[in-house]
């Protein structure tokens, strides 16, 4: 996500200053989290992912509906796991 928001070739510009802000700020958090919870639980990684996602998706829909395109996959984002 954090590759695809700078990638020009992507998504950096189609994005609006506040929905990019939106998806650094979750992506950032959800690495810090990373860091200090290395030794967590599976469930743990997927509620933390689930968080990353439901600030994710929507802007990420929202992007290729405005751009006239259909999103990848059924989610428009998370195909990808990495943050």
């Amino acid at each position: 996500m954090r590759n695809q928001i700078n990638d020009q070739d992507k998504l950096a510009d189609k994005l609006d200053s506040d929905e990019k802000e939106k998806i650094e700020t979750v992506t950032k958090e959800a690495l810090e989290w990373l860091d200090d919870n290395q030794s967590g639980e599976k469930e743990d990684y997927d509620e933390k992912l689930k968080e990353v996602e439901a600030v994710c998706n929507p802007i990420i829909t929202a992007v290729y509906q405005r751009s006239g395109g259909a999103p990848e996959g059924e989610s428009g984002a998370g195909d990808d796991d990495e943050l």
